[in-house]
């Protein structure tokens, strides 16, 4: 195990300074002052302070919603190039939170005004109600429920109904759907479209919803996995892009801007959103581990 995690760590070590030495420098040349054998003044290595970037639910303190759950705060609203606090991010959406809903118990029905929510269910086992249709959840599927349409959601199993929760706000001239959108990721292919053919080397991709979906301020979202002693291709973004990744099982190391963290389930993380705070995602583990991933960007024109 502990060649494995050095050749692992190696590799990882070699791509990140070459990565780091292409981008920082002219066709990757160090200037003269950063030469080898040379000590200039050690600069701040965690400039934009990463752990604002961070949120994870435990931290939160729990508050009641929709008549029955139970809701803490992952991120919340903020600034996404400067957060003003630790986890305040959020600009395109609400919230995003980690709710659940205990044995036995009922929402009240709700209608939503405005905004939208997207349901990805952890763990437990339920049903969904709305506009007469009727949905059984469990882990790993996926409920996007649009603005104007009634729902509750009922929990009819012995443990709690465990879920993530993303509250979206609308934009202008945004065409909602008209009724519940329901996806099984347990039945979902994993992808091999083009924008995740190579997955940032080990990424195994399912896409959960897209916009032709009904997705409002996100672009899309997936789960995505990595499988023992694997890395994810370490990399920028284009500026705009807002992306998130939270864990849902096993525990991972994330590597952001010039620092790394372990990220236990319920532990997310938001990209600054320019082209400077490079990440990645290591499993140095001997389970496989998987993420919640979604992006909020620049919305093409309808």
């Amino acid at each position: 195990m502990l060649n494995k995690t050095v050749v692992l760590f190696s590799a990882f070590s070699f791509a990140f300074s070459g990565l780091v030495i292409a981008q920082t420098t002219p066709g990757g040349v160090l200037p003269a002052c950063q030469t080898w054998g040379a000590y200039p003044k050690t600069q701040d290595p965690d400039p934009y302070r990463v752990d604002k970037f961070f949120g994870d639910w435990h931290d939160s303190n729990p508050k009641p919603t929709h008549g029955g759950l139970v809701e803490r705060d992952i991120l919340t609203k903020g600034n996404a190039m400067e957060p003003p606090r630790k986890g305040a991010v959020l600009e395109d959406l609400n919230s995003y939170t980690y709710a659940t809903l205990a044995p036995g118990a009922s929402t009240a029905p709700t209608k939503l005004q405005g905004q939208q929510e997207i349901f990805y269910f952890l763990s437990g086992k339920g049903k969904i109600m709305s506009g007469g249709q009727t949905a059984e959840v469990y882990a790993n599927v996926g409920v996007l429920m649009p603005p104007g349409v009634e729902f509750s959601m009922k929990n009819d199993g012995a443990e709690p109904l465990s879920m993530y929760l993303i509250n979206e706000m609308l934009p202008a001239g945004f065409v909602p759907k008209t009724k519940m959108v329901v996806r099984d990721e347990n039945a979902t292919a994993i992808s091999d479209v083009d924008f995740t053919k190579n997955g940032h080397w080990a990424h195994i991709v399912k896409v959960v919803f897209e916009r032709t979906d009904g997705l409002a301020a996100i672009g899309r979202l997936l789960t995505v996995a990595l499988d023992p002693m694997t890395i994810g291709e370490p990399h920028g973004h284009r500026p705009g892009q807002k992306e998130v990744w939270t864990a849902i099982n096993g525990t991972s190391i994330a590597f952001v801007g010039t620092q790394v963290r372990n990220m236990p389930p319920g532990m997310a993380y938001q990209i600054r959103p320019d082209t400077v705070m490079t990440h990645s995602n290591i499993n140095a583990g001997k389970e496989q581990v998987k993420f919640l991933w979604f992006a909020t960007n620049v919305r093409p024109p309808q």
